[in-house]
């Protein structure tokens, strides 16, 4: 006899367990079935223990340059093992919590690897072979995503590493070759540059970062470059060949040219490959897109009745707290309670490379390939006390606006915390404020938000210090 719910997660990462917590709210019994650990690939192989590993990158970047601040600290090294274990820790401790809150909600958990075998049906398969039989009204798929593998040449976790094998690497990387400048690939090329490593980022595209604003691009490869990074963008590998000593590359410029170089170890970063094969949708004639990311309608349905998609399987972007706030909408529809649709234009990005990087909305080019009509507003770190004060004064805000409303069309950032700043504007843009209540918002003094007020009236020709 099978198990009855009134809703089964498959996974439990971001989108699954915030999905499943959130339908226990709601009063529905719910079972959530993960094949590895609670908390997903982002709690424990992704966003959480990477931003414990640049954390640490940090803060011996700080220490080397203690002269900058009147302070000496000399013969400063750094512990790789000891880095590593650290963020092993604080992905533990999140794992632990995840746990936690199972129990708090009195959600089943169920671990082993799930497997949909009718509308309804799931069968769940632990590491002992043992199968259990589950059924519900209502499934919630949140599988997530994989690492993407060079064609030719898969990742082995000796020399050829994905952000997996790179967050508990076998020995410090002396010349990296990281392939990809999306917020995977360029985080861990921040890391390894601060801690010392010697690093090259191979783009294909004509930027690094190609999906944030052009103008951050910019000045992201500018910062880079001048930490000791080399950046080749409108560039690709042609050849690449690992052996016991290290990895050989043929790397062919944006000029054409193509010259072989030698690297002691390679991070893969060239994209994800939805976790979506052998879990039965096919079976169940799931509507799956070009791409292979499952079709879903603003309330996260696919096209078969009773289940519903979120997360990385679905369309990007690919960000856990997408997953997340998809989670909600999935719960709150089979409950009845008619969410609100999420729109993709208010959903932030960020990227904890150093300077990091933040965003929400179009760019300047999206706005006018849109047919906006543009104001566009910048204000530099270096106007900032607080930057000042901090010895952080590489960085800028830019905000769109559009010319004949007012609307907030997109707002970029690049520079010391950042990411903690990203949110103004995006409440801002959920709210659907303009220029004008942005203005008249009082900020406070001294902080780096007050960039934020400055990029604004710079866009109206009323800009204060500069």
């Amino acid at each position: 006899m099978a198990e009855n719910y009134d809703v089964i997660v498959l996974g439990s990462g971001p989108g699954g367990y915030v999905a499943a917590i959130r339908c226990a709210q709601l009063g529905l019994k719910t079972a959530i079935v993960e094949r590895e650990l609670l908390g997903g690939i982002c709690l424990n192989w992704g966003c959480i223990p990477t931003k414990a590993l640049l954390r640490s990158a940090e803060i011996f970047h700080y220490m080397q340059h203690a002269k900058d601040y009147g302070l000496a600290a000399e013969k400063i090294t750094a512990d790789l093992d000891a880095v590593v274990k650290r963020s092993r820790g604080v992905a533990k401790q999140l794992n632990q919590g995840v746990t936690h809150l199972m129990k708090k909600n009195k959600i089943a958990v169920h671990m082993g690897t799930g497997k949909l075998t009718g509308k309804g049906q799931l069968t769940v398969t632990d590491k002992d072979g043992k199968a259990t039989e589950l059924a519900a009204k209502n499934i919630i798929v949140a599988t997530g995503a994989r690492a993407r593998d060079l064609p030719n040449l898969p990742a082995d976790g000796k020399r050829v590493w994905t952000y997996r094998h790179a967050m508990t690497p076998p020995e410090m990387p002396t010349k990296l070759l990281v392939i990809g400048s999306g917020a995977i690939g360029i985080e861990f090329a921040s890391f390894y540059n601060d801690m010392g490593a010697d690093v090259t980022v191979v783009e294909m595209m004509d930027r690094i970062v190609p999906v944030e604003d052009a103008d951050i691009s910019a000045h992201l490869e500018k910062a880079l470059k001048k930490q000791g990074m080399t950046i080749l963008t409108k560039a690709g590998v042609e050849k690449i060949e690992a052996k016991a000593s290290g990895v050989t590359a043929s790397i062919k410029d944006k000029d054409g040219k193509v010259a072989t170089t030698e690297f002691s170890h390679v991070i893969v970063a060239i994209g994800i490959v939805p976790n979506t094969a052998d879990i039965g949708l096919k079976e169940l004639g799931v509507a799956i897109d070009d791409r292979g990311f499952l079709k879903t309608d603003a309330a996260c349905k696919t096209n078969v009745e009773g289940l519903y998609a979120i997360g990385d399987i679905t369309a990007p972007p690919w960000l856990a707290h997408k997953a997340s706030h998809e989670g909600v909408i999935a719960a709150e529809a089979i409950a009845g309670k008619h969410p609100h649709a999420m729109d993709p234009r208010n959903i932030p990005g960020c990227t904890y490379c150093h300077p990091q990087i933040a965003s929400v909305g179009l760019t300047e080019a999206k706005a006018k390939e849109a047919g906006y009509e543009v104001k566009v507003g910048n204000f530099p770190f270096i106007g900032n006390g607080k930057a000042i004060a901090l010895g952080e004064p590489d960085g800028f805000v830019k905000t769109v606006f559009d010319a004949k409303t007012g609307e907030l069309l997109g707002a970029h950032m690049i520079g010391a915390e950042v990411t903690e700043l990203i949110q103004g504007y995006t409440i801002g843009k959920t709210l659907e404020t303009t220029e004008a209540e942005l203005m008249e918002t009082v900020f406070p003094h001294p902080t780096i938000s007050e960039t934020m007020h400055e990029s604004v009236l710079a866009a109206y020709g009323r800009v204060l210090h500069i």
